[in-house]
């Protein structure tokens, strides 16, 4: 009786362990299912947040982005208005923000900054304007960049305003209606040729772009402007680059640069592509065709700070050829002995007028020695009859002595060490992406922590 008694209970007590397990896995079930919901909760939580962030910084990009401007053409002038976001606004043409020169400014009124720049040839370069003529079809593209600063975020906008002239041919006699013109349709220039080898990477079914060129000078790496203030005598680096879309089509050459001091003084550098003096500014160097790079030191004018280099670059299909120049270095021109038989290059399609300021001064206690003098020219005064000479120079034989001084130019090489650098020509897009990638991190960072 007692042994049934026993086992009766054994066997109770097993039912309630069984039972007890049962009820043990249900309760960690239904944990693990709350558990479960609740991270679900969360990242749909962090989902909506981070989907909302997006849309957050996507319409203060918008916002940012969106300057409302009106751009006015004429063949004698481009008129631009600027409705100002703010009255701390700052606007002010590229490289230009601490330019003297009131013609450079925009002039305020009811909120709107309006620019008023000349189309002139004797006037386009004075604010920086940048000519493209086509030479097939004689279209005239001229732009400039406009810089927006926004003190209370300290947020900046860039952006180009264009005006494009398309050249019209009427002949004597022809007879046109009033609402009709006729735009000239040339074929390629007399004497244009392409390589004779030519790498074909796939169909182009599109009109080649517009070039829009780069030109800036850097001081190790860093962007000189006339905002920075550099010493006579510095190493420098000028670089002439396209645009992403034109430089896989096309090729740069500089056949003629001049340095002026805004006002009244001038001095030709580059003639034909090759240096005139070494010593003072180095031929043209490219790896690739689309990008130029020269290097020389920081000189200035007796009676300006500032030093414009004002030049022309011609547009090639593919790329220009490099020539030797008289000195043995190659220069992106022509030789000297070879412009009597070629004034022109065979696959030039564009010609560019560009510009580029730096401002160079001594410093307050600087003396100047010798060696610094050298760095102070004194130029040649501008004159109608000098201009026409200059044009002259760029499509005419000349002697001018470019193997002046090679022996103090390699001298200067080594005692200042040059600092090659490279830059890339969508450093603003890049530079954007970052800025969206930190404010990213700044916002997310402290949300994953928290949940």
């Amino acid at each position: 009786m007692a042994s049934a008694v026993l086992v009766e209970l054994t066997g109770i007590e097993d039912a309630q362990e069984r039972v007890r397990k049962v009820v043990s896995s249900l309760k960690k079930a239904e944990n693990q299912r709350l558990d479960e919901m609740t991270i679900t909760k969360r990242v749909d939580m962090a989902d909506r947040l981070w989907y909302f962030l997006l849309a957050w910084i996507f319409i203060v990009a918008v916002t940012r982005a969106n300057v409302q401007s009106k751009v006015r053409c004429s063949e004698r002038s481009m008129e631009v208005d600027i409705v100002r976001s703010s009255p701390q606004a700052r606007i002010y043409l590229q490289q230009l923000k601490d330019y003297p020169d009131a013609t450079c400014k925009p002039q305020l009124s009811d909120g709107v900054a309006t620019f008023r720049l000349s189309l002139l040839e004797q006037d386009m370069l004075r604010c920086g304007i940048t000519r493209v003529v086509n030479k097939v079809t004689g279209q005239k593209v001229y732009y400039h960049r406009i810089i927006v600063e926004e003190p209370a975020d300290s947020s900046k906008h860039t952006f180009t305003v264009k005006c494009v002239i398309t050249e019209v041919v009427v002949q004597p006699g022809d007879a046109i209606a009033a609402n009709h013109t006729t735009v000239r349709r040339s074929v390629l220039p007399e004497g244009f040729q392409e390589q004779d080898i030519i790498e074909v990477r796939g169909e182009i079914s599109v009109s080649a772009p517009v070039p829009i060129l780069g030109v800036g000078v850097k001081q190790g790496g860093t962007l000189v402007t006339g905002e920075l203030n550099v010493s006579p005598g510095t190493p420098l680096q000028m670089e002439i680059f396209l645009d992403n879309e034109s430089a896989p089509i096309y090729g740069l050459l500089v056949t003629y640069m001049q340095v002026t001091d805004t006002k009244t003084q001038e001095e030709t550098i580059i003639i034909n592509g090759c240096s005139v003096d070494p010593y003072l500014f180095e031929n043209f160097y490219t790896v690739n065709g689309d990008f130029l790079t020269a290097k020389f030191r920081a000189f200035k004018f007796p009676e300006s700070t500032y030093v414009q280099f004002r030049g022309t670059v011609n547009v090639c299909l593919d790329k220009c050829l490099g020539i030797e120049c008289s000195n043995g270095q190659i220069g992106f021109g022509r030789k000297k002995r070879a412009i009597a038989s070629s004034n022109t290059d065979k696959n030039k399609l564009f010609e560019v007028t560009m510009s580029t300021l730096i401002k160079v001064d001594f410093e307050d206690d600087v003396m100047i020695d010798q060696v610094l003098s050298e760095f102070i020219r004194k130029g040649k005064n501008r004159t109608e009859e000098r201009a026409v000479i200059a044009e002259e120079e760029q499509s005419s034989p000349t002697t001018v002595g470019t193997e002046e001084r090679p022996v103090i130019a390699e001298e200067v090489r080594e005692q200042f060490k040059y600092k090659l650098t490279e830059i890339e020509t969508n450093a603003a897009v890049s530079s954007t992406i970052a800025t969206t990638f930190e404010l990213f991190v700044f916002f997310l960072a402290p949300l994953y922590a928290i949940l």
